[in-house]
This record gives C-alpha cells, sequence and structure tokens, in this order.
C-alpha cells in the first residue's frame, strides 16, 4: 500500500456539497479518504471549513482557484483564507482563453505563475496548475503543457489529472512521460480514469496505466498527495468516489 496520502477533489459531488457539506464530508471520511481539494466554499468561511475538517480528522489536499484570486489584491485576500484553512496548495484550474491562445501566451502565463510562486513562498503555499484537454492538443508540435511548465519555475506544482490529458492527443504512454519529463514537480496529480469505450469508467476500468504512473509518482515524482477526481457516473456520485477509492486501494 502506498504511504501517499488519498483525497477527494469535491467537484466530483459538489451537488452533495451543496445540500450538505457537513454530512457529505462525514460520509467522504467514513469512506476512508485522507483528505479533500476544493473546488469552491459553498458559503462557508475559513474558520467553519476548517473546524468541520478538524472533527472529521480530514486534511486539506488543495484548493481550485481561478487565476483572478492570485492576482492584485485578491491575492492577499486567498493566501489568508487559505491560511487560516491550512491549505498550502493554490491550484489553478482554468486560465482565460487570451492567456492561452498561442506559444508566447503560454509562456508569458508561466512566467505570471513563476512570479506569483515567489511572492507566496514566504508563506509557505505554493500555485500550480491543472490541466483539461486544451493542454493536450500540440500548437507547432508542442503539448501547451510542455510550453508551459518548460518556461514556468521548478516551484509551481505539475498537477496532472490523467483523465483530461486522454481526452485529446494524449496517450497513457504521453501522459508517463510527462512525469518522466518533470521529475519533482508532481507533487498532487488528479487520478482520472479514461476510457476509449467507456465513458463512465471508474479509476481501473479503462485505459490508463496506473501501475507504472504510481510507480513514478512515489520514485521520481515528488508526489505528496493522490487526488481522486470522477466527472462522470455510472453510479450516484457518492457511490461512484467510493468505488473509485476501493479501486485504487486495489491497485496501489
Amino acid at each position: 500500500m502506498s504511504k501517499i496520502p488519498i483525497a477527494l477533489q469535491l467537484y466530483s459531488i459538489h451537488e452533495d456539497c451543496a445540500r450538505d457539506l457537513p454530512g457529505t464530508l462525514k460520509a467522504v471520511a467514513d469512506m476512508g479518504y485522507d483528505g479533500v481539494e476544493f473546488a469552491g466554499y459553498y458559503g462557508r468561511t475559513a474558520q467553519e471549513l476548517k473546524k468541520i475538517l478538524d472533527d472529521l480528522g480530514l486534511k486539506v489536499a488543495g484548493t481550485h482557484i481561478r487565476l483572478d484570486a492570485l492576482l492584485g489584491d485578491e491575492l492577499e485576500k486567498t493566501v489568508e483564507f487559505n491560511k487560516i484553512l491550512g491549505n498550502k496548495f493554490l491550484i489553478v484550474s482554468w486560465i482565460p482563453e487570451e492567456r492561452r491562445n498561442s506559444k508566447e501566451a503560454w509562456i508569458q502565463t508561466a512566467k505570471l505563475m513563476s512570479e506569483i510562486s515567489e511572492q507566496v513562498k514566504p508563506e509557505g503555499m505554493r500555485v500550480g496548475y491543472h490541466n483539461h484537454a486544451a493542454e493536450f492538443v500540440k500548437i507547432d508540435g508542442e503539448f501547451p503543457w510542455d510550453i508551459f511548465f518548460s518556461a514556468a519555475a521548478p516551484d509551481v506544482v505539475m498537477q496532472l489529472d490523467t483523465g483530461n490529458a486522454m481526452h485529446e492527443e494524449a496517450t497513457a504512454d504521453d501522459v508517463l512521460e510527462v512525469m518522466k519529463r518533470y521529475p519533482g514537480r508532481a507533487v498532487t496529480v488528479h487520478l482520472k480514469e479514461y476510457s476509449a469505450t467507456n465513458k463512465k469508467a471508474l479509476i481501473g476500468e479503462g485505459d490508463m496505466k496506473w501501475k507504472e504512473f504510481f510507480n513514478l509518482c512515489e520514485t521520481i515524482g515528488g508526489t505528496e498527495w493522490y487526488i481522486i477526481e470522477q466527472e462522470s457516473y455510472a453510479y450516484p456520485p457518492l457511490e461512484c468516489v467510493k468505488r473509485c477509492l476501493e479501486n485504487l486501494k486495489e491497485l496501489l
């Protein structure tokens, strides 16, 4: 069994969280998850969220935010909120089209993220970037993912989402090569299945080469958190994420 703790990206069960956040987080803890990654706070203060998590014994594996939350006056608010929450990973989950519509735009965005990384470092925090599918559609023969991380400072976390990458031009082997190309930078990773024949596949039911991926995480990736994210549902969302965790534990 891996020593890397396992978290759940709460977007996987966002409707349940919106209905009953404390009850849903309790269900997540009862399943055996070690932590959670946020994607919104459901109208709660950082203090309220921290208390709920502490009472359940859950850690914070990160938060997904927009780039705007790290710019100008918003950065101080974001840092303060996450300091209270006990979170050190500020992961940008989406950037506007104009910041990624060319190779040069990707390079400039990488430089911006590197600057922000330096700003949050004194707070013990790190910024990172999470891919959707567009980062694996080649521009002039290169994946935007490579353009970005070749230009970004080593401290910028590479949050690789396996399933999202494979939705476009990347194969499972390409995902493994990315891990090898950027050692020590996959500090948190999103575990998401991809299947060419089953859009609702859970972890372990598709085309991803999980054993090889986990080996890279545990040897050269510098991985501190495995984060499960499920966005297609063969069962109710809470059952899906429970089954994903069970499947993952079988694979580790």
